[in-house]
């Protein structure tokens, strides 16, 4: 039986999971990401965890059959970096670099968000579907679409850029992106806490976040569930935000099913209601349009999809998606 590993590579820790041949996860674990000598030291140290973790489980390296890693940025087909600036990456080549370590193995790379969409197609919400976008709601908002069992990177690697889709031309605010009116400044956490502080600047209307010394997004979807007023008004203006900006991708590709993911995602149903209020008004040539739920695997999505890209390209994937409804 040989073993193949989940790599999700992020700015501050990297995320590693042992899986069997048929994708049952074995061991999780996580390392600091290393940024030394410009990012040089990432590839190299996530190889010695590997080895370190293998060497415990009494694993020989030539049962590695794949190594699938999901990296912050755009990745081409060869697995080519152009440039990553979280992990100070220009012209670099990831693919090439993890060969290094794994010669016999098939490595494979892909952007994260695309990598952890999938993930949940495959072995997570999105498994009944044969489309879907997975839309992950963090410190900013990213997406990755899968049509058909493959993943759309699109002919840039943009494919899926949802957070950067304008949605309120009249937002004086400037998005990080350069735009204005972005639906990453309202539908990520930063942006809810964002506007609600808008909110509670402009109004005198009671809430229960009133005074707070440090807000979060997550505190707000609690007080908004539980009916304060003014919390409702800001998820609907900022979940809105994304409920119009996935209207619009619906249009574009017409997916069975969204999943959204992310720390917001916890929140749960109040999030989804947020979000189908505004979509269902910007979605006039279908009866009902998309399906909506929350994500399943959460922090493993990454790791799950990489996994399953390497073996797609090792040959050794099981696609029929049946096989894995019931896992």
């Amino acid at each position: 039986m040989g073993v193949i590993i989940g790599v999700d590579v992020g700015g501050t820790q990297i995320k590693l999971g042992l899986f069997s041949e048929e994708y049952a996860l074995i061991k999780k674990w996580s390392c600091k990401t290393d940024l030394a000598e410009s990012g040089r030291r990432i590839i190299p140290s996530a190889a010695e965890e590997i080895y370190r973790m293998l060497e415990e489980n009494g694993i020989g390296r030539e049962e590695v059959y794949g190594i699938g890693m999901g990296i912050p940025g755009p990745v081409d087909s060869e697995g080519y970096v152009r440039n990553c600036v979280n992990l100070h990456w220009n012209n670099f080549h990831v693919v090439r670099e993890m060969k290094h370590f794994f010669p016999k193995a098939e490595i494979a790379a892909e952007n994260d968000a695309n990598a952890a969409a999938f993930g949940e197609y495959y072995r997570g919400a999105g498994r009944a579907f044969s489309s879907m976008m997975l839309v992950t709601l963090g410190t900013g908002v990213g997406g990755g679409i899968v049509l058909n069992g493959q993943i759309l990177s699109g002919a840039h690697s943009i494919a899926g850029e949802i957070g950067h889709v304008t949605v309120y031309s009249d937002e004086e605010s400037v998005c990080n992106c350069g735009n204005h009116g972005c639906v990453d400044q309202f539908a990520s956490a930063t942006g809810i806490v964002r506007y609600m502080k808008k909110l509670l600047a402009g109004t005198e209307a009671d809430s229960m976040l009133r005074g707070l010394g440090k807000m979060t997004a997550k505190e707000i979807c609690e007080a908004a569930d539980k009916g304060d007023g003014l919390a409702v008004k800001c998820l609907d203006k900022c979940l809105g935000a994304l409920g119009i900006g996935l209207g619009y991708f619906s249009h574009a590709f017409d997916p069975e099913v969204y999943v959204i993911g992310g720390g917001v995602s916890n929140a749960g149903k109040i999030i989804i209601e947020s979000i189908e209020k505004e979509y269902c008004r910007h979605i006039r040539l279908a009866e009902k349009g998309a399906v909506f739920c929350i994500a399943e695997l959460g922090n493993d999505a990454g790791i799950t999809g990489a996994a399953l890209l390497a073996g797609q390209k090792d040959g050794r994937a099981l696609w029929r998606k049946e096989l894995f409804m019931t896992k």
